[in-house]
């Protein structure tokens, strides 16, 4: 049986220099270990909560699989921590590969910066997908307003599949990457169109984050916090349309700013 995706956990709470026993929420962390065709693939810390699609999606931004119909068969022990995943066509490539660093030929280029899985796996947007800077500030707060364990323990990240209206599907776990992955591994599963969809986030945008963005296959990304600066290079690359720092009804467009239309100056032009 899976832990829950909190637990307790017994505080000396200080406040106003009074000090009081109190029980607080903690994040929880699970290991899994994912054995694939029979070895020993790689070992994921994460929340306890959407495993299958995780792991499909993991799966899916290593280069292993392309779609889900391509897994014969995924079982997890969930007392052990272990998934057990055998794939149709046997898996070739070493294991080492998913962290071996690929030095491109692009001299100069932020593409240089890749793993050997990403430069397999990692696609250029060309999305035709515009939101309007209301919808981006609307996106963020829905995400903000759906997650009960950010709320609670402080720990967790929250990605969210969206329309430029609504989140299709919310995700949470304690490892951004993580929680990509489980989005990832749900639009696989369920077959959904991805390049009209946008991901909103609530973490940093690193180079990881925009990575598995491109990997998923959206050009609008969204997030209340800040980016890095080899993200953006990245993004720029990507061709990833890039927005942070969403909070009230302020935002920072880092990159392929095309995207964002402003619904006033749209409605003056017609």
């Amino acid at each position: 049986m899976l832990p829950s995706i909190t637990a307790k956990w017994r505080i000396r709470k200080y406040s106003g220099g009074a000090a009081s026993l109190q029980e607080d929420d903690i994040a929880t962390e699970y290991p899994l270990t994912v054995r694939l065709d029979g070895e020993e693939f790689a070992t994921i810390v994460c929340s306890p909560t959407d495993l299958e699609e995780m792991i499909i999606g993991f799966l899916a931004s290593e280069g292993v699989i392309r779609q889900a119909a391509e897994i014969e068969s995924l079982r997890i022990d969930e007392e052990r921590g272990f998934v057990y995943v055998e794939l149709y066509n046997k898996h070739s490539t070493s294991k080492d590969e998913v962290s071996k660093r690929f030095i491109g030929s692009c001299c100069g280029k932020s593409r240089q910066f890749y793993f050997h899985n990403d430069a397999r796996t990692a696609r250029t947007s060309m999305s035709r997908m515009t939101i309007s800077p209301a919808q981006c500030t609307a996106l963020i707060r829905l995400l903000q307003n759906s997650s009960g364990e950010f709320k609670l323990t402080g720990g967790v990240h929250n990605a969210a599949l969206c329309t430029a209206t609504e989140l299709l599907a919310v995700r949470t776990d304690i490892g951004r990457h993580n929680a990509l992955d489980k989005l990832f591994g749900f639009s696989l599963q369920q077959r959904i169109a991805i390049t009209d969809k946008i991901i909103a986030f609530s973490g940093r945008l690193s180079s990881e984050v925009v990575l598995k963005a491109a990997k998923i296959g959206v050009g609008i990304l969204l997030s209340k916090s800040a980016p890095t600066d080899l993200a953006l290079k990245l993004a720029e690359d990507l061709g990833i349309t890039c927005v942070g720092f969403i909070r009230g009804n302020e935002m920072n467009v880092y990159t392929h700013g095309h995207r964002i239309v402003d619904e006033q100056n749209e409605s003056e032009e017609r």
